[in-house]
């Protein structure tokens, strides 16, 4: 039998609670469990000898990605819609390959190899 977790309430931004709503959705996730994801990876990353200013950096891409994406979202629901079918399917074939690496444990894979290579990268600046 397994132990029962224990769970606390904390008060988080709506914002972040809508992006993680919205993040767990094509994966299957509750929002909690994508939070609790996006906490684990961020410990990988502590722990993985990035710099501050390399996380940052990280984040900073991660957020301007996001932003033209949701501004291409923007422009596909305010397009016409004839062209909305082809870029639809384009969306699914990318849902449905990062599923596959997520089930897979390629995409699993890929973040180790990743995380990995930022460990030598730390280690070599640090015996520079």
């Amino acid at each position: 039998m397994t132990a029962a977790k224990s769970f606390a309430s904390v008060k988080l931004p709506e914002s972040l609670v809508q992006q993680a709503r919205d993040a767990a959705q094509p994966l299957r996730r509750s929002a909690a469990g994508q939070i609790e994801y996006w906490v684990t990876l961020g410990r990988v990353v502590e722990h993985s000898g990035l710099t501050v200013q390399e996380a940052r950096d990280a984040i900073e891409r991660y957020e301007a990605a996001a932003r033209e994406a949701r501004e291409a979202r923007m422009k596909l629901e305010a397009a016409p819609s004839d062209s909305s079918p082809v870029v639809s399917e384009s969306l699914e074939a990318v849902k449905r390959r990062m599923l596959a690496a997520n089930a897979d444990g390629s995409l699993q894979a890929h973040i180790r190899s990743i995380v990995a290579d930022n460990r030598q990268k730390a280690e070599r600046r640090k015996a520079a």
